[in-house]
């Protein structure tokens, strides 16, 4: 699937002509944006604007998966995802804070830290980049959860997390991405 991005982006690009902002609040920043589009013509485009995140898929040496159960108020439900989070400023390093949500949510921290892929969750609106993480040597420490952050942590292997998001137990993009990643990569 190899494509010259270049010349795609020249053919297909949208540029902006004016835009406005709609609204900017702690996580998130909206703006309404008027395009010209490749036969000439205007569209408007909402977009939303963040920061940026990382995700961490912690495995065991018993290949099993350090989990969270956590209530996600926009959809009213508990649903099962792995550690997680935003950056803290523009141009944090990932890495880092895939190590800070790491040890804040569960209290793990890695010997072992590999990149495995970065995608858009929602890229027709949103140009949130999150970026995956397989953590390896985990060690477990104490917890440090932000003021307004509850969440359980279980274990559970990665072979029966893989079944979970083929049957469409896990709803999480981020999550149902980085166990299939990580199966993957470890063979599972």
């Amino acid at each position: 699937m190899k494509t010259n991005e270049q010349d795609e982006l020249n053919r297909m690009r949208e540029d902006r002509v004016s835009g406005e902002d709609v609204f900017n609040g702690i996580i998130l920043h909206v703006q309404r944006d008027t395009v010209r589009l490749q036969d000439g013509n205007a569209a408007t485009r909402e977009v939303i604007r963040h920061i940026g995140a990382v995700c961490v898929i912690p495995v065991t040496e018993n290949n099993e998966v350090i989990m969270e159960r956590q209530y996600r108020y926009p959809i009213n439900r508990v649903i099962w995802e792995i550690p997680a989070g935003k950056l803290d400023a523009p141009g944090e390093e990932w890495l880092a804070a895939a190590q800070r949500e790491l040890s804040e949510e569960t209290g793990y921290t890695a010997d072992e830290w590999t990149m495995i892929g970065e995608f858009y969750g929602a890229p027709a609106y949103s140009d949130e980049r999150i970026g995956m993480f397989l953590a390896r040597g985990l060690h477990r420490g104490e917890r440090h959860l932000d003021e307004d952050e509850f969440l359980d942590v279980v274990k559970v292997p990665l072979k029966d997390l893989v079944e979970d998001v083929m049957a469409g137990v896990i709803s999480d993009a981020k999550t149902q991405v980085a166990v299939l990643k990580a199966a993957r990569i470890l063979g599972v």
